[in-house]
Parts: structure tokens; C-alpha cells; sequence
């Protein structure tokens, strides 16, 4: 760490290696005006641009970020961990969005009929304006592509605060978008503080908000955007259930377990954190997985044989490892790991916590990191039981061969998603959030595009 500070700059650090990557000035009020300009300008014009134009912009922004997907992905892996082949499976799951919403985007745009006799009146979805965006580090492309896609394409301006360590993805990001051809001002960075980022929620020039992160910071945007009068989208933690029956496929549930708590090294929203398995399998499966678990690679995140990386930020290993250590202390019994790894890197073992109870910290607490909870249910409807005592709701598993009892079960979780047989995904074919703590409104699918629109309503020659 040199004499430039993290209150005067954003500073990039190789979580691999404890070093500085880059170090980033944040911007003055006036750098912050000049930005809220441009995108209100550019608002001005694009939201006239025909809607197929602008998805053809979305097919050349997909042949841009194949195209730079390597720079990328290796920008991704400095910055914040991520093993090299996540990484370049993120930018490619980002071309892919581009491509299935210039494809599919400009019909969820279309004229809406409504039942209103003889057919006098319909719906049009209306661009709001400039929608800021402040975004998380663990998925740094994929999470501004999700959002920034869709609200481009219906017309709006994307206005992108991202989080002060992944900057220089921040800036690929742009460099893709003006590479791909829209114009200036459609898709702005701002490198500011959380003073600058109260700044332009209360600026008249910025139409709605939208967020994802953590709890405290959704209550303190939400509580922000709701003073200045602006809609907000709110995507944030999650503590996700992952049901495992007795007539489940054990395999497959240990594959698609292990899969979906360690990815990213366990640093995902929607992510198999507490492993409710019934008890008939319990003891099966807590074997599997724990060997499955040992034989993950964990090391250097830019070679390719690497699964399990280093965690992002220093700050947020000693929360993890101090949860995993309350944990214990309250009785749960440590299978695998447990400790941070020594050296000058930012890793913690792939970890397994058995005999987790519903009074334990890891179960009443979202745990960003590689730590996996085995809770055992007595059976399928203490297994729901266990499944919504928790605040968050983002989504679910459920796993077994029955696919009436699956549906049964989904009917009752409190989730914004379920998966059967599957491990949570984001896709741009659905809509993907929250309910309780993890937040509201909806990515993804025609609910993304539709979310920063006026669905306004016109009715011709009324009687």
C-alpha cells in the first residue's frame, strides 16, 4: 500500500498477491455534473432511436466483447480473484445476453393491447431517463451487462458507479460499449464516493435507481431513492436453501452442491449456502461432499486448472473467518477447512460445517465466502420449515425424483426463484431477484427491460 489512500482514490489490489494494481483519483462535483450531462443529452437522442437499431448496437457490442474477452477476463481475475476460467465463462455468458436481447428485446417493447372495446387502447413502454447503477465486485462484467443491456435497449441511459476495487473492469466495460458503437454519454463511469453517489440519487437528471449488494447498503440507496421520489431496483444478499430429499440423486445433488457454493469461491448472492438434507441421506451425502469438496483446486486464479481462487477483499476473509469461528463455538462440528490459508494472498479453505442448527450463526447469516452449512431436516416439511426461516429470499434448490413433491414444496418457499434438480443460475430467459432482505424488482427477461419504463397508457377516441 503507497501513501495515496483509499479516501482519495479507488485503489485496484491483486487479492492473489496482496499488491496495488492501480490506483483511481474520484472524480469532483463538476467531473460528476459533466457526467449527469452527457447521459441526460444522450437520453435525449436515444430514446428516439429505433428500437431495432438499438438492439443491432447490442449484436456489435457481443462481437466487441468476444472480441476483447481475454483482456477481460484477465482484468477480472487481477482485480478480484476470479479463476481464469470463470472469468472468460462471464464474458461469454455476457455476449450471449446481448445477442438473446437483441433477438428477443424490441417484442417485449412492442405496443401492448389492452381488453379495452374495439381496441382503442394499448400500453407503450417509455424510457425513464438516466438510471444510475451501483454495482458489486464479484461479478464485475455480468452484473452491469445484466442490468445495462436490457435498459439501453428500452431506450434509457446507464449512468455505472462501480465498486472502487474493480474499477478497471469498469472502464473495459465502457471501452466495449464505444468500441461496439453507441454513442457518447449512453453509458457513463462514475469513480466517486458514497457522498458522490447521494449526490446524483438526489439529482433531478437521474430517473431511478438500482442496486446490488449488500443489506446495508440496499436500506441506505432504497432510503434515498424513496426521499428523492425514484423507483429503485434492489438485488441484494441471499442465504439460499439447497433441499436434498431421500429420494434424491445423490450425485447429481453433490455435483450441483459443490458447484454452487464454491463458484467464485463462494462469493454469489444466489448461492447453495445452507444444505438442508433429510435425514435418511444426510449422513450419504455429507460423505460425498466432503470429498468432493477436498478435491477442489484451490490456488492461482490465472491457471486453468484452478477452481477455488482468492477472496476478493481482505476485509471480508476475517468477517468470513470470525462467522465460521462463531459458528463452531455454537456447537457445529468442522469437517474441512476452516482457517485462512498463510501467505500473502487472500484465500480461505473450501470449508464444510456439519450439525448446523437454526440458532448458529452460518444459518442466520449470509456467509460470502467458500463455507458450506449441512443442516439436517427431519423430513420434506421441516425441510421447508428450515427453508424460510430467514430473512433472505433470493432462491432455492430442491432435489429428488419426484417432481409432484418438488412442485409441493416450491408452492411454499418464500424465494424469488426455485430450482429443481439444479443449482441457482441467472438467466436471461427469466426474471431473477428477491423477496424479504434480498431485496425487489427483477432482472432479466421482459421484466428487465420493462422495469425503467413508463407503461403508459393511451386510449384513442374514448366513449
Amino acid at each position: 500500500m503507497n501513501a495515496i489512500t483509499s479516501q482519495t482514490h479507488a485503489l485496484s489490489i491483486n487479492p492473489a498477491s496482496g499488491e496495488t494494481v492501480d490506483s483511481y483519483p474520484y472524480e469532483t462535483a463538476s467531473q460528476l455534473d459533466a457526467a449527469l450531462d452527457r447521459a441526460t443529452q444522450a437520453f435525449r437522442t436515444w430514446r428516439r432511436q429505433p428500437v431495432g437499431q438499438r438492439a443491432e448496437l447490442l449484436l456489435a457490442l457481443a462481437t466487441v466483447l468476444r472480441e476483447q474477452a481475454e483482456a477481460m477476463a484477465q482484468m477480472i481475475t487481477l482485480e478480484m480473484g476470479k479463476p481464469i476460467a470463470q472469468a472468460r465463462a462471464e464474458i461469454e455468458k455476457c455476449a450471449q445476453l446481448s445477442e438473446w436481447y437483441a433477438a428477443h428485446g424490441p417484442a417485449m417493447l412492442a405496443p401492448e393491447p389492452t381488453l379495452v372495446d374495439n381496441g382503442t387502447a394499448h400500453i407503450e413502454y417509455r424510457p425513464l431517463g438516466p438510471i444510475l447503477a451501483v454495482m458489486p465486485w464479484n461479478f464485475p462484467v455480468w452484473q452491469v451487462l445484466r442490468g445495462a443491456v436490457p435498459t439501453l435497449l428500452a431506450g434509457n441511459t446507464y449512468v455505472l458507479k462501480h465498486a472502487p476495487n474493480v474499477m478497471g473492469c469498469a472502464y473495459l466495460i465502457k471501452a466495449a460499449f464505444q468500441h461496439a458503437g453507441f454513442p457518447d454519454g449512453l453509458f457513463e463511469v462514475l469513480n466517486v464516493t458514497q457522498d458522490g453517489v447521494s449526490n446524483a440519487i438526489a439529482d433531478p437528471r437521474i430517473a431511478a435507481v438500482t442496486l446490488t449488494g449488500s443489506v446495508r447498503a440496499g436500506i441506505a440507496i432504497g432510503s434515498q431513492a424513496g426521499a428523492a421520489l425514484k423507483k429503485c431496483v434492489l438485488e441484494l444478499g441471499g442465504s439460499d436453501p439447497f433441499i436434498v430429499l431421500n429420494d434424491a440423486d445423490l450425485d447429481a445433488a453433490v455435483q450441483a452442491a459443490v458447484i454452487g457454493r464454491f463458484q467464485n469461491s463462494g462469493q454469489v448472492c444466489a448461492a447453495a449456502k445452507r444444505l438442508i438434507i433429510e435425514e435418511g441421506v444426510a449422513q450419504a451425502f455429507t460423505a460425498k461432499f466432503v470429498e468432493a469438496t477436498r478435491a477442489l483446486i484451490m490456488g492461482d486464479p490465472t491457471a486453468d486448472s484452478t477452481y477455488v481462487g482468492p477472496m476478493a477483499r481482505f476485509d471480508l476473509r476475517d468477517e468470513l473467518h470470525g462467522q465460521v469461528q462463531a459458528t463452531l463455538n455454537e456447537g457445529a462440528t468442522l469437517l474441512l477447512g476452516g482457517d485462512k490459508v498463510e501467505g500473502a494472498g487472500n484465500y480461505y479453505q473450501p470449508t464444510v460445517l456439519a450439525d448446523v442448527t437454526d440458532q448458529m450463526t452460518s444459518f442466520k447469516q449470509e456467509l460470502f465466502g467458500p463455507v458450506a452449512s449441512i443442516i439436517t431436516a427431519r423430513d420434506a416439511d421441516h425441510a421447508v420449515t428450515l427453508a424460510n426461516d430467514s430473512e433472505f429470499g433470493l432462491t432455492a434448490s430442491i432435489f429428488t425424483e419426484d417432481s409432484a413433491k418438488a412442485r409441493q414444496i416450491a408452492d411454499q418457499l418464500e424465494t424469488g426463484g426455485i430450482f429443481v434438480n439444479a443449482f441457482s443460475v441467472s438467466d436471461p430467459r427469466v426474471a431473477f431477484g428477491g423477496v424479504k432482505k434480498s431485496g425487489f424488482g427483477r432482472e432479466l427477461s421482459h421484466f428487465g427491460v420493462r422495469e425503467f419504463c413508463n407503461a403508459q397508457t393511451v386510449w384513442l377516441d374514448r366513449k
